[in-house]
């Protein structure tokens, strides 16, 4: 069974990343994927080509709008491939399958998969929302529509996507790659030159809007005058000393002694069990973010903005307070510091133990195998 897999792009981010990871795990005896980036091969096309699995690309601008020669690329390469179902991939991926499909005959099944979250239309660019009014207009079309949050399918549905070809599929975590591990708290610390005993409070995701750098920065801040000897770790992309941005305000506030800025790493397990915090500010269109069910399963205590499903993911494992407020983001660091090593080593063995249970990778792909089986079976009847 082919599977065409359609995606913007190959950056590392958590949607990405957690195509690479149901690629990883998907049973290449029954199925044949194929990923298509309407960009470029970004940091996950050679790491998902090393899985045996072909990346094509597209070549289109990273303004978003595609040229007649994109279309016809990818147009061609579908009618070359002839996929058994198409795969679109966030919005832009779910609207460029729905097309090749349409320009192809609509002889081939597409399933869509949304992983954001609409607290408000305002914060999105213009084209951004152009295509998800235009998707809730066409969401119909596609035999089913696959989110990864609760929260997200009532908002979009409530935009007038379709109820009645959509389900939840959550994202999935590999407990094995990430791990709790003694050692690795050790060598980070040794790596940033911090004393063996500091405590550390970690934000990793890529510099966008969205992710609200800028509310950690300052809840840090706020943090540190009581205890100024705590320290922050910030990792992503664009998340570096050469971001005037962050830099700038770290220097205003002073705490540039105390704050870490690793920019885009590969070896996120081995530093998110470093931590003895980890922390997800964003301040809107999260909506089930990969790295917080990452740093439970590593058995990490989460301070999270309760935004997309952050805070259903948590429960009462962590903390869960309201976005764009750096005081109750520091509050809560404060109340999971006061718990001492052995609470917060309580919250994180009951992290971990609730990602084993419910958002196991291998289940997670087993539900979008069966998603693909149930719609070729039906195609045949």
């Amino acid at each position: 069974m082919k599977i065409l897999y359609i995606i913007t792009g190959l950056p590392t981010g958590g949607a990405e990343m957690m195509l690479y990871k149901l690629l990883s795990q998907i049973n290449q005896e029954r199925f044949e994927p194929i990923v298509v980036s309407l960009m470029d091969r970004g940091t996950l096309g050679d790491r998902i080509e090393a899985l045996g699995i072909p990346v094509h690309t597209i070549g289109m601008n990273r303004g978003g709008i595609p040229m007649p020669v994109d279309v016809w690329r990818l147009v061609h390469l579908v009618d070359r491939l002839q996929p058994d179902i198409i795969q679109g991939w966030m919005y832009h991926g779910n609207l460029a399958a729905q097309f090749a499909s349409f320009l192809n005959g609509n002889k081939i099944p597409i399933v869509w998969s949304i992983h954001y979250s609409i607290d408000s239309l305002e914060s999105d660019k213009k084209m951004t929302v152009a295509i998800i009014k235009f998707s809730a207009y066409i969401s119909r079309l596609p035999k089913q529509v696959l989110f990864v949050s609760q929260n997200s399918k009532l908002q979009h549905e409530a935009l007038g996507y379709s109820s009645k070809n959509s389900c939840i599929i959550p994202n999935g975590f590999d407990t094995i790659s990430f791990s709790p591990s003694l050692t690795e708290r050790v060598d980070v610390r040794s790596e940033l030159s911090l004393p063996h005993e500091s405590l550390l409070i970690g934000l990793i995701c890529r510099y966008h809007p969205m992710k609200d750098h800028a509310n950690f920065i300052q809840a840090a801040a706020l943090f540190l005058k009581e205890h100024p000897n705590i320290n922050f770790l910030m990792i992503g992309q664009g998340v570096d000393r050469d971001n005037p941005t962050l830099n700038k305000l770290i220097k205003e506030l002073g705490i540039g002694d105390r704050i870490s800025l690793l920019g885009e790493r590969k070896d996120i397990p081995r530093l998110i069990t470093s931590l003895d915090i980890f922390t997800s500010a964003s301040a809107y269109g999260e909506a089930f973010p990969l790295v917080i069910g990452e740093a439970m399963s590593c058995g990490i205590p989460c301070v999270v903005t309760d935004v997309g499903d952050s805070g259903w993911i948590v429960g009462n494992t962590g903390k869960v307070i309201p976005p764009r407020n750096p005081q109750m983001l520091a509050d809560a660091w404060k109340e999971l510091i006061a718990l001492g090593e052995e609470g917060r080593n309580i919250l994180g063995k009951a992290a971990r133990a609730r990602i084993t249970e419910d958002f196991a990778l291998n289940s997670v792909v087993a539900k979008y195998e069966l998603v693909y089986e149930k719609i070729l079976s039906n195609m045949s009847t």
